[in-house]
């Protein structure tokens, strides 16, 4: 594990070199799943928002994060009051057992469409105690085909995995200090309010404009 002042100096190191990721062709990912490019343009990753928005937010996020939890709210609301946002959801479950088994669920559920009911869902529903049944039940609540949840959950079991993994890689290469952590442009932020995302989505603005 990267000490504290070596894991902060990568994270700064890479966000002083995300400007070009937001520049209207870029790059698509390349074969290094840990490169910048595919954080910005993984397969995998649910996409919300604008598809073709001007500045991308990269979310990492976990359920059992109460930041996360605070925050998720009004960064729905700055992508659907905004209109030119490319929000990417990254599942990052740092926070044990009932974390994955979310994470899981909700990757899961994009396989039937459903992934920002089952991320809104289960951030409502999880704690460190949840079980399987619990976070199922709750999702057939928010509307998810829960027979064909379990269904794609054995089928693609073992990529939801791999997915998991490669987000859990790219954080501790970047060196991500903990979730909620946000991609804005070159910028690498914490916990932001509406008014934070609004102005990291502007500085965003401004630092395309200049390049």
């Amino acid at each position: 594990m990267m000490t504290l002042p070596r894991r902060l100096a990568a994270a700064f190191a890479f966000a002083a070199s995300t400007a070009f990721l937001f520049a209207p062709h870029a790059a698509a990912a390349k074969d290094d799943p840990l490169s910048r490019e595919a954080m910005y343009e993984d397969p995998d990753a649910p996409v919300s928002g604008n598809p073709k928005g001007d500045v991308t937010i990269v979310a990492f996020l976990d359920y059992n994060c109460p930041y996360c939890k605070k925050s998720v709210g009004d960064l729905k609301r700055i992508v659907k009051d905004d209109g030119k946002i490319r929000l990417i959801y990254k599942e990052w479950p740092i926070l044990g057992n009932a974390s994955k088994l979310a994470s899981r669920l909700a990757l899961a559920a994009n396989y039937q469409g459903k992934y920002e009911a089952a991320h809104d869902a289960l951030m409502r529903a999880v704690n460190h105690s949840s079980t399987k049944a619990q976070l199922v039940k709750a999702l057939g609540n928010a509307g998810i085909d829960t027979p064909r949840l379990e269904a794609d959950l054995a089928a693609h079991g073992k990529d939801i995995d791999r997915a998991l993994a490669r987000n859990d890689a790219q954080g501790d290469i970047v060196g991500f200090q903990g979730a909620p952590t946000y991609l804005i442009g070159p910028l690498v932020s914490s916990t932001l309010d509406y008014a934070g995302f609004k102005r990291a989505v502007a500085d965003a603005r401004t630092r395309q404009a200049a390049q």
